[in-house]
């Protein structure tokens, strides 16, 4: 119902209760809905198109208010003014502030409270917070990979600001590089999303970053984890033994099972099964996204009886309910073997001792690395049947892991006898 004609009184606008439109003159009205609620709209028409703009609830905006509102309105009209577009401009202005003062590092926290709540690996977590903040282990203090920007404006960022971030380490760790770049790129769209940027995705990698770098794998097909020789295990796990702390022990563990790092930094005490010496990493944790069931040798099983119950988590961080950091044990390893070596290549040194040491089917050592072999069928059945045959496989790399030394024996003299006359 629409009514005209005479000026409201605030006893008038208080009586209102039909829904309708209540007149108050030059465009002014009450706006009575049917679940009576009462606001102010102003109606005007700009070139030629009818218009009406939200005044505020009488709750909060009085009739002179109201008035006052909708004459200011009036005067933009007669200079040609849009007053509803006015104000969408200005709270875009608001926003493009509120943007520059919300920084890229405060968006990464944000976007990791938003969604960590869905990353079931501990380890994946951990490393999302390392991308973005500085990280100490020991003594050593290891800068955030997005130090440069972490505290500009994340409307500011842009793609020559992103390259300044990733051509450092895109050359020298291309995967982590990679991985980096990932995680910047999902920062900017949530904050494009919350309207805190504006304009396409500096971090994106088709039709863009392409352009600037070279593909992770052009680069690391000319890299390779460095392997330690099998020949040299025995010596490198005897200097192993001899260290003491979780990290020695998670290393000595990752080695004896031949898992990769995340696996054996994310292993929990619910996936150890010590009566039945199986250790069960769940599909979610493993590389191909299924269930691994790592048989576990005398001197794994040892490792596992001598580290502590207190938390979830097998090889406790610094901090409860965490796992040790995804980089103690490679920092261990450089510094039991230089700069060059690798956790992850003691998988190839597996895989090159039972090639060339032991007779053991090739699709046992595979499986035994938890690659995928066969099809969906074969697979199953191996999963269900070859935990006994690898546990020997298993059984025998301990062994020869726990060997003497060859250098132990190299100042033994072994005399050289002349042939029989």
């Amino acid at each position: 119902m629409r009514r005209e004609g005479n000026k409201l009184s605030p006893l008038a606008v208080k009586a209102a209760n039909e829904p309708g439109l209540y007149g108050d003159g030059h465009g002014l009205y009450l706006q009575v809905s049917a679940f009576d609620t009462k606001a102010w709209v102003f109606r005007f028409q700009l070139d030629g198109r009818p218009r009406k703009m939200g005044l505020g609830p009488i709750h909060t905006v009085s009739l002179a208010e109201a008035r006052r509102r909708a004459a200011d309105a009036r005067l933009k009209v007669l200079d040609g003014i849009d007053p509803i577009d006015e104000k969408a401009s200005q709270r875009a202005s608001k926003r493009l502030e509120a943007a520059k003062a919300m920084t890229f590092l405060e968006c990464a926290d944000a976007y990791i409270k938003a969604h960590e709540s869905g990353w079931k690996n501990a380890v994946h977590r951990a490393q999302w917070g390392a991308t973005f903040h500085e990280t100490s282990r020991g003594k050593r203090v290891f800068p955030a990979a997005t130090a440069v920007i972490n505290d500009l404006p994340v409307a500011a960022i842009d793609t020559a600001l992103v390259v300044k971030v990733l051509e450092p380490i895109w050359y020298s760790t291309p995967e982590t590089a990679s991985r980096i770049r990932g995680r910047i790129e999902s920062v900017l769209a949530w904050a494009t999303v919350r309207e805190l940027r504006s304009g396409d995705n500096p971090a994106r990698w088709a039709g863009h970053l392409k352009t600037l770098l070279p593909a992770k794998g052009a680069i690391a097909k000319t890299e390779h984890h460095k392997a330690l020789p099998y020949r040299d295990l025995p010596e490198f796990m005897a200097e192993l033994r001899k260290r003491e702390g979780t990290s020695a022990r998670a290393l000595e563990f990752c080695i004896l099972t031949a898992t990769r790092t995340t696996e054996t930094l994310g292993a929990k005490w619910s996936e150890c099964d010590l009566d039945r010496r199986v250790w069960t990493i769940p599909g979610e944790r493993m590389k191909a996204g299924r269930e691994h069931r790592v048989p576990l040798s005398d001197r794994a099983l040892e490792i596992l009886a001598k580290q502590p119950h207190a938390d979830v988590f097998v090889f406790n961080g610094r901090k409860a309910g965490a796992p040790l950091s995804n980089m103690a044990m490679l920092e261990l390893m450089r510094d039991m073997r230089g700069k060059g070596a690798t956790v992850h290549g003691l998988r190839s040194s597996f895989r090159d001792w039972s090639g060339n040491e032991t007779s053991y089917p090739r699709e046992i050592c595979e499986h035994a690395l938890a690659h995928v072999v066969g099809d969906a069928s074969e697979n199953a059945y191996r999963r269900d049947s070859a935990v006994e045959r690898r546990r020997a496989l298993m059984q025998d790399w301990a062994n020869h892991c726990a060997k003497p030394p060859t250098k132990a024996r190299a100042n033994v003299v072994v005399p050289i006898r002349g042939a029989a006359l």
